[in-house]
């Protein structure tokens, strides 16, 4: 069945919601927190030295694109990750970043090198 524009056009609005969501280091930081379990609002705050109300924040956005689901226990909310392939996804952008920083490094060397000269 070949995909339509309308539908076309909907998975790439869903796709760079989710860019959106994790274009803010703090939300990055909450996931990799999450990815050692489910943890309280204020567990959160106090891993990642951030205001209570900020944490909220970022995990509402999390929230509404899926990213991160909240459980009630008792009186306490405990929020997990959707889907675990969401820290696969960060460390294989992280390796990207890593070989994009050896490339400037590498090449700062040889700047270096040619001005030495």
């Amino acid at each position: 069945m070949p995909i339509t524009a309308g539908l076309r056009q909907e998975i790439t609005f869903l796709h760079a919601q989710v860019c959106q969501a994790l274009a803010d280091p703090k939300r990055i930081l909450i996931l990799y927190a999450l990815a050692d379990g489910p943890r309280r609002v204020t567990d959160l705050a106090e891993i990642l030295s951030l205001p209570q109300p900020a944490v909220s924040h970022h995990l509402k956005v999390l929230r509404e694109r899926g990213l991160v689901m909240a459980n009630q226990e008792g009186t306490a909310i405990y929020y997990a990750l959707a889907d675990e392939r969401v820290i696969q996804a960060l460390d294989l952008l992280r390796d990207v970043l890593r070989a994009r920083l050896a490339q400037h490094a590498e090449l700062v060397r040889q700047f270096s090198e040619e001005e030495e000269k």
